[in-house]
């Protein structure tokens, strides 16, 4: 199985929890995002840059066919690489991915990309930024997390031009919605109930009208900076061992 985690945390941060609840039945690579390669994204970064990095990593680790596990930013390049590379997957599983192309956005969709756009384009402190940031992936009234005490680690430097950069690709790119609907292996989303409807909840409803083998699970009372794989790893364990047995039923 590969990992690939968000435009925040660290991969071994993000999936520590997730990783000790599977134990050793599985052979994990955990992918951190290109995005973080060095101090600065990478000059032309686009969503392919992501993909490339996780076959290149699967490649590597001897992985023809690979479960696939991705989280917002992570969650975006594995849709992309599902659609594109349909062959290589067993399944995927989905943590609230940050995009999943530019087509068929409602009213609502477009309003929030908008904001998100801005807040790209603007020059607001880290703080600023962040806090907007993970306000617009929330339930209206619902408020994120504080940061930790103390000193912020040294990688937290790197977030805020990641995180425009990630916007930036998104504008930019797409996921053929054709190829999606030519994926049929095993697909499962987690979604939290206090994530931003408008986001999340509008995205998994027309993935689950396109993909063929779809299921949603709603956690209740989490959110986009509480996810599941983070707060409940055993149970998002036992959905990712459930999906893993549809995905190897009729298949050699």
């Amino acid at each position: 199985m590969v990992l690939v985690p968000g435009v925040v945390l660290p991969g071994a941060l993000a999936y520590g929890a997730l990783l000790e609840a599977l134990g050793d039945a599985v052979d994990p690579i955990v992918k951190d995002l290109e995005l973080y390669a060095g101090d600065q994204p990478p000059p032309g970064y686009t969503v392919e840059v992501e993909v490339d990095g996780i076959l290149r990593a699967a490649d590597e680790a001897g992985f023809e066919r690979f479960h696939l596990v991705g989280y917002s930013g992570g969650g975006a390049a594995s849709l992309a690489l599902a659609a594109r590379h349909p062959d290589r997957l067993g399944s995927l599983a989905l943590g609230e991915p940050a995009w999943d192309g530019n087509w068929r956005l409602s009213a609502e969709e477009e309003a929030l990309w908008r904001r998100f756009g801005e807040l790209a384009a603007s020059d607001r402190s880290t703080e600023e930024l962040m806090d907007e940031f993970m306000h617009l992936q929330l339930r209206s009234g619902v408020e994120p997390p504080a940061p930790p005490p103390g000193p912020q680690p040294r990688w937290m430097a790197t977030r805020p031009a990641g995180i425009r950069a990630l916007i930036a690709a998104f504008g930019d790119g797409s996921i053929d919605p054709d190829g999606l609907r030519r994926f049929d292996r095993p697909v499962y989303f987690a979604l939290g109930s206090l994530s931003n409807p408008d986001y999340w909840a509008r995205m998994a409803a027309r993935l689950e009208r396109t993909l063929a083998d779809f299921t949603i699970e709603v956690y209740e009372d989490r959110h986009h900076f509480d996810p599941p794989h983070r707060a409940e790893p055993e149970r998002f364990a036992a959905a990712l061992r459930a999906l893993w047995a549809r995905a190897t039923q009729g298949r050699p």
